[in-house]
Parts: structure tokens; sequence; C-alpha cells
């Protein structure tokens, strides 16, 4: 069978990759292992964080913009909640890189924002017990996505638009003769000019030149119950980013589709794994590492555990992404390396797997994302 485009990896990435391909007019083919919106990669966690005040570099800032409005028109066509604005804050010390980076963010980029004290912090957010010294940035536009809905609403509207879209298929192996990508599975063979590659976690043992700089990391974040449930609602608990001695965390409100206030720690013990063979069950140590910081900045959530779940995040020597052609066969397209912060960037990284894959180039700045940063 042929086709214009073979996507590997229908995940979050993935599902907008082929979602756009089809919005073109373009024959799609989507592969998927499991099922689609499946627990075993890097999209899913009932609430992925959204935010403006992009403390990792400014250059994020323009694709949030469009991520935002990409997410917007998904909810339309859909015709369900998506995304819910919260606000959000980046809290640490007055010469924290959290902190120094969601302001630069904003100062760059001219966003709304305000530059609060330790004592404006406790006064608004009374579920925060910060260290005295600590300031926040808060930014109004911050929120969060539903990943699971995101994904299915994407794989939904590409089926609309004729893309074909197997599930539970998985990939054996792909080779490039002259210039067709042969594409074998468990199933199947398929072929197509175009192939991209949005397989997450996966995505090294598919390109080989990912093996050194995409490596997959254990991570792990969990659910809490208050004992004071009125502090985490979203008018008072915004989502945030706290840099604290601990490391750096990042958490969630109680929202009514989600068993309690989430919070988990970025890298969590910096824990390389095999995709295929993941330490899926966490254990005491995994909820240690969670509950040191909700005892010490979050005493009145530090209830009953009501889940606690791993998952993968797919890091780089400099946590930024990889976006980019490979750079022997220009026909291979490259999305990885996401790092568990780029989700929310699903919508437009879609929309740039579909420039490179069906024009070449984009006409959004992905200069820092190239793989050629690691081999050059």
């Amino acid at each position: 069978m042929t086709f214009d485009h073979i996507v590997i990896g229908v995940g979050g990435m993935g599902s907008a990759a082929v979602c756009e391909l089809a919005r073109r007019g373009q024959r799609v083919l989507g592969l998927e292992q499991f099922e689609i919106a499946h627990a075993n990669g890097s999209s899913h966690g009932l609430t992925r964080i959204i935010r403006l005040a992009y403390n990792e570099h400014p250059n994020y800032v323009p694709l949030l913009r469009r991520s935002y409005e990409m997410w917007r028109r998904l909810e339309a066509d859909a015709g369900e909640e998506l995304l819910v604005i919260t606000g959000g804050l980046d809290l640490g010390a007055s010469d924290s890189r959290v902190l120094t980076g969601a302001l630069e963010a904003c100062r760059q980029h001219d966003l709304a924002h305000e530059h609060l004290s330790t004592n404006e912090i406790k006064s608004r957010y009374p579920a925060f017990n910060v260290p005295d010294g600590f300031e926040a940035v808060y930014q109004p536009d911050a929120g969060y996505l539903r990943p699971e809905r995101c994904v299915t609403a994407h794989v939904a509207e590409a089926r609309k638009m004729g893309a074909e879209i197997h599930e539970r298929e998985n990939v054996l192996g792909w080779e490039q003769r002259h210039e067709t990508f042969i594409v074998k599975t468990d199933r199947a063979t398929y072929e197509a000019p175009s192939l991209v590659v949005t397989a997450g976690p996966w995505a090294s043992k598919l390109v080989s030149e990912l093996g050194a700089v995409a490596k997959p990391k254990r991570q792990v974040v969990g659910w809490f119950q208050p004992s004071e449930p009125a502090l985490f609602e979203a008018d008072r608990c915004p989502v945030f980013i706290l840099d604290v001695e601990e490391g750096e965390y990042y958490g969630f409100p109680v929202d009514s589709r989600a068993p309690g206030f989430k919070l988990g720690r970025f890298y969590h013990l910096n824990e390389d794994l095999d995709p295929d063979a993941p330490r899926r069950e966490p254990d005491a140590v995994d909820e240690e590492v969670i509950r040191r910081a909700l005892r010490r900045y979050f005493p009145a959530a530090d209830g009953p555990t009501r889940l606690i779940q791993a998952c993968m995040f797919t890091m780089t020597p400099d946590r930024h992404f990889i976006l980019d052609h490979h750079p022997e066969m220009p026909g291979l397209t490259i999305g990885a390396g996401f790092a568990g912060h780029g989700f929310k960037f699903a919508s437009v990284i879609g929309e740039i797997m579909a420039d490179l894959a069906a024009r070449g180039v984009t006409d959004h700045n992905i200069e820092m994302f190239s793989l050629k940063r690691f081999t050059s």
C-alpha cells in the first residue's frame, strides 16, 4: 500500500502531524503500536501544563502563541474543552533559573505578568508554603491541557479528513530504496516518499542517529488528597513550576476529571530505561521523592495518595527538542527529544512536521532544534 506520508508514532506529536497532513489533502498513514491515547509513553497523565512565561528559553514563546491558537481550533473542531486556563506561577529564589527565565521570557515578548514577593505569594495562594525570600512570576494565560483527549481529538479529526490510522500495529523496521521509504509492520508493508518519526521514547530505536541524543528517562507523578481541598481549586492554586533545593517540581490544581492535587519532580531520579522493558510500577522511593516536597511546600495536600504513575521523558543533552530532517535522507522527518516539556507544543509541532514533510521547510523558527547541533 502506498501513501504520501507515513507517520510512525501517533501520540501527542504524531497525532497532530497526521491531522495537519490530512488537513492539507495528503494521503497519510499513522502507525501506532498501542491503542490511541495509551499510557505507555509520554502523552498522558490527565493534565499537562501549557504556559507562555517559558523559563526554558524565550525562543519558545512564538511557538507557544501558535500552539494556543491551534489548540483552540482543535477544541472548536472537536466540540469539547481541551485547554483549561488557570494562570501559572514560576516560583524560586530571586536568582533561580526558573524565576529569572520566566521574567526574561515575559520581558522579551511583552507578556502580561506580575512579579510577586514572598508575602504576596502566601497571601494570594495560601496552599504554597514557600521559603522566605522566594519570589514568583504570575502569568495569566497559563493552564493545562487534557492530553488523552487532545490525542483522541487529533486522531478523530484526521480520520474525518481521510487519514488512515492503524492502532496496535508494531513497526518491525524500515528502509529507503531510491527515494521510497518501505515500512514493514507485523501486519503488512507500506511505501511512501516521506517518512515521519514521532515515536517518543522509541524514536532512537527507529533512527540510529538519535541513540546518543534522545535518551528515555523514567518519570513519576502523583495525585494526593488535600486535607483542605478548597485551597487547591484552580482559583487559588494555578499550575506552577517550583524551583527549590529538593529539585524542580511542577503541579496542578484539583481537576474534576482527575483524582486530586497533582505533583511531580522534573527528571525524577534521572533513571535511564528501555521503553520496551520499563519499570512501570512506582514504589515507596518514588513516592518519597514527591512527598518530600509535598510535606514541606504543600502541607495541606499531604494526605492519602490517590494515584501514582510512571511514564517516560525523552531527554536531549540540552533539554531542547529535535525537529529536523535526517542529515542523509531528506525525506525522513524527525520529531524527538521533547524532554518532558513538549506536550504543550504538540499542536504546533504537528504543523511543523507537516511543513517539513510536505514542503521541506517551515516558516516557524526551529533553528535551535536542529539535529546537527549534536553532530557538527
